[in-house]
C-alpha cells in the first residue's frame, strides 16, 4: 500500500536562514504551551493543547538553513480512538532556494489519509503552516495557540 503523507509548501521572499530560524522558534508559530527546547539536535519539547492534544518531539535531524526533522516520541490525542497515533511519526521541514524565493516544504510522515487523525490534523497543520509560520517568516509575528494551563500528560 502506498501511503501519502500530509505535505504542503509555500514560498516567501525571506532568506532560507530567516525561514529556518522561524521554524525552530516553535513557541512563536505553533503553540506558546511548550516545555523544553526546539533549536539544537537532540533537543526535546512537549506541546500542549488543553485536554485535546499533547505530544513530545525530539529533533533528530538538523541541517542549518535547510532541514529540520522531529520524531514524535510520545503523543496523546484524546479526540481519536488510537490516542498515540502520532507516536513514532516524523515532522519534517525542508527549506530550499527556488529562483529568488525561499520554499518551505512541511511533511508529517505518518499522517496519511488512512489514519483517523488525518482530516482534523491536516486541517490544523494547514492553518499553523500557511497562516502562523508563514506570517512569522514574513512579518516577524506568528499566530500560535496562546498560553494556557497544561492538563494532559503525554
Amino acid at each position: 500500500m502506498t501511503t501519502s503523507n500530509y505535505t504542503t509548501t509555500f514560498l516567501v521572499d525571506q532568506t532560507p536562514a530567516e525561514a529556518f530560524d522561524a521554524i525552530n522558534d516553535v513557541r512563536s508559530w505553533w503553540t506558546e504551551n511548550l516545555d523544553g527546547q526546539s533549536k539544537k539536535l537532540k533537543d526535546e519539547f512537549t506541546v500542549y493543547f488543553g485536554d485535546v492534544h499533547v505530544s513530545t518531539q525530539k529533533l533528530v535531524e538538523l541541517i542549518p538553513n535547510k532541514k529540520v526533522v522531529w520524531l514524535v516520541t510520545d503523543s496523546n490525542l484524546n479526540f481519536i480512538s488510537d490516542k498515540s497515533e502520532w507516536t513514532n511519526t516524523q515532522i519534517s521541514f525542508e527549506v530550499t532556494k527556488v529562483d529568488d524565493k525561499t520554499q518551505v516544504r512541511f511533511t508529517h510522515l505518518g499522517l496519511a489519509p488512512e489514519v483517523e487523525c488525518f482530516d482534523a490534523c491536516s486541517n490544523a497543520w494547514s492553518e499553523y503552516i500557511h497562516e502562523s509560520l508563514f506570517r512569522l517568516i514574513t512579518t516577524g509575528k506568528g499566530r500560535p495557540t496562546p498560553a494556557e494551563g497544561k492538563t494532559l500528560k503525554a
